[in-house]
């Protein structure tokens, strides 16, 4: 049996030879996944304005004409989505594209355009990123775009519904059904060849065996589906090429390949690669380009100036670059006091008020028939809040045209060193501060909080006091909590006679055994008594002094602006920081 499909064939019948045209649908705004997020098309912000006359081009390229392969005769937006119509230049190149489009041998579709506005919103896990004025500025040609439901409009494409029927009606006839109940081997046969003849999958084939349905009830039912799949609408997602893409991701991706030029040791990540060994002069040519700008014949110094005040991208790139060295040097730099406090967040600028619960009740004895109880929490409340703190900085427009790295690396290095000391000072000023909490007392306080001692004059002395107090510790209902030291802090005056304390012995008898070895030392050179020092519970696991970052904002953060009072690229990096004590049962004072 042979069943033809003539109907069927790919080739657009909106394709005229003659005039060298051919109709497309080329964007119905469907979701397209980007790094870090989905973007989204609003069809009701697209402005056509520019797409009639745009270019028609190959893969997107556009360095010399050699790559235009039309023009945009028409465009307009439709109700399955923006529809154009092409008119195909001339020469040979354009002519055997078109001859690949009428053979429906080459089908890609793409389409590029610029962002005006974005709108952000999240569902679920993913965040959307939906172009809400937007404007088609080209239409490619692609081999393998990156949704196959991009095509070009083939008028009626599909087979009338009696042609459909008489197709139907021959595979039927052809598997020669003797019978209006199929059996279970030539139902098979016969499902097999309606659903190919319908364009159904085996599972819909296997379905009608399993149910016994006749041949004439398969027949329908084929028809119905193919009837219904032709009403449904399709879903087209156009390509879009990283010319036009959202300059934010382009600014995350050459950025990454800037900083990787001044720390070799990075790996730069797959995207990344393609602005991999650029130079600051070559982020600004590219800059231009994608904004449509020339860049023959212009100078270094122009080419600077120019990606500075008319693109948005270059000023990115070089944020995103000094962003990391920021960053990297933030992180790398020592902690001191930081690390015995806690990291918590606030949503903003008013004071925030820490709630603490005291220990659970006991539990009592319920006899039978008996009931039971209610038990209360105890609660105490501190309260600290957030305050800014920053600073600006300069880039030169010398440095740019220079490409001098150093420029890059060497400033943004120490301010975010400086961030880091910063944050470690305003803790350790809290901690020398010593301020009173919500009971009257202060944080350090041998009768009402039972956390402060004088020194003996021998640290092992003093540790087993520290140590026998902390054990003790009671909560707000007056049960015991068992605090367990982990740390100690001390100034650098101390820190040789403590190491010395606190190392592990090789013991070869019980009673050398040094019970104090699993302490950490913390060195904080800030803290300005030589004779006092601390011993602290883990901040995890006890409450004590903790920090806070705006949220959505840890660590310092960096905007860019270009200079006008200075020639170059300004950047303010700003940290929204604040501390406090929560409770003083995790800390212990000597001296």
């Amino acid at each position: 049996m042979t069943i033809h499909l003539r109907h069927l064939r790919p080739q657009p019948s909106t394709l005229d030879a003659q005039a060298r045209t051919v109709e497309a649908i080329v964007s119905t705004g469907a979701d397209a996944p980007r790094p870090g997020f989905i973007e989204r098309l609003d069809l009701a912000g697209c402005d056509v304005s520019r797409l009639v006359g745009a270019p028609v081009l190959d893969a997107h390229r556009a360095a010399s004409t050699a790559d235009q392969l039309g023009v945009i005769e028409a465009a307009e937006l439709r109700p399955e989505g923006l529809w154009v119509k092409m008119r195909f230049r001339s020469n040979e190149a354009a002519r055997s594209v078109l001859s690949d489009i009428g053979d429906g041998t080459l089908r890609g579709l793409s389409i590029g355009y610029h962002v005006a506005d974005w709108q952000d919103t999240r569902e679920g896990d993913h965040r959307i990123r939906t172009a809400i004025r937007w404007t088609p500025i080209e239409v490619s040609i692609v081999p393998v775009p990156a949704d196959p439901g991009a095509h070009f409009r083939a008028g009626e494409q599909n087979m009338p519904e009696d042609q459909i029927e008489d197709v139907i009606d021959e595979a039927a006839t052809e598997a020669e059904v003797p019978e209006a109940r199929m059996t279970e081997a030539l139902g098979a046969s016969v499902a097999a060849t309606i659903a190919a003849a319908a364009g159904l999958d085996r599972a819909w084939a296997e379905a009608q065996v399993a149910e016994g349905t006749p041949t004439e009830e398969v027949r329908a039912r084929a028809l119905d589906a193919v009837r219904t799949r032709s009403a449904q609408p399709r879903t087209i997602r156009a390509q879009i090429g990283m010319d036009h893409t959202d300059p934010a991701v382009i600014a995350t991706r050459a950025g990454e390949a800037l900083y990787a030029r001044m720390h070799p040791e990075h790996r730069l990540s797959a995207s990344a690669r393609e602005f991999a060994h650029m130079s600051v002069l070559d982020h600004a040519r590219a800059s231009l380009r994608r904004s449509g700008r020339s860049v023959t014949g212009v100078s270094a110094d122009q080419v600077i100036t120019r990606a500075l005040h008319t693109t948005s991208d270059f000023p990115l790139i070089l944020g995103d670059q000094v962003g990391r060295e920021l960053r990297r040097s933030y992180e790398e730099a020592p902690s001191g006091a930081r690390q015995l406090a806690r990291q918590g967040t606030i949503r903003d600028f008013r004071p925030k008020r820490s709630l603490m619960l005291g220990e659970a009740p006991m539990l009592e004895a319920v006899g039978e028939s008996g009931e039971f109880r209610h038990g209360t929490f105890e609660e105490s409340q501190e309260h600290y809040s957030l305050a800014t703190f920053g600073k600006i900085f300069a880039i030169s427009r010398q440095a740019m045209i220079n490409d001098d790295l150093d420029a890059f690396s060497a400033i943004p290095a120490r301010l975010g060193a400086a961030a880091r000391a910063f944050e470690a000072a305003q803790l350790v000023t809290k901690i020398m501060a010593n301020p009173l909490m919500s009971d009257g007392a202060s944080v350090f306080d041998a009768d009402n909080h039972g956390n402060a001692k004088n020194t003996t004059g021998t640290i092992k002395g003093d540790l087993a006091a520290a140590r026998l107090a902390m054990r003790k510790q009671t909560g707000l209902s007056g049960g015991l909590i068992d605090v367990t030291p982990r740390y100690v802090l001390a100034p650098p005056e101390l820190e040789t006679e403590l190491e010395q304390e606190l190392s592990d012995i090789q013991a070869t008898r019980t009673s050398d055994t040094n019970p104090f070895s699993a302490l950490s030392l913390i060195i904080e050179p800030r803290l300005t008594s030589a004779t006092t020092w601390y011993v602290v519970a883990d901040p995890a696991k006890v409450d004590g002094l903790e920090y806070s970052y705006l949220e959505g904002a840890p660590g310092p953060q960096l905007d860019t602006k270009v200079g006008f009072e200075v020639d170059g690229v300004q950047m303010k990096v700003r940290l929204d920081f604040g501390s406090g004590w929560l409770d003083h049962r995790g800390w212990f004072r000597v001296g």
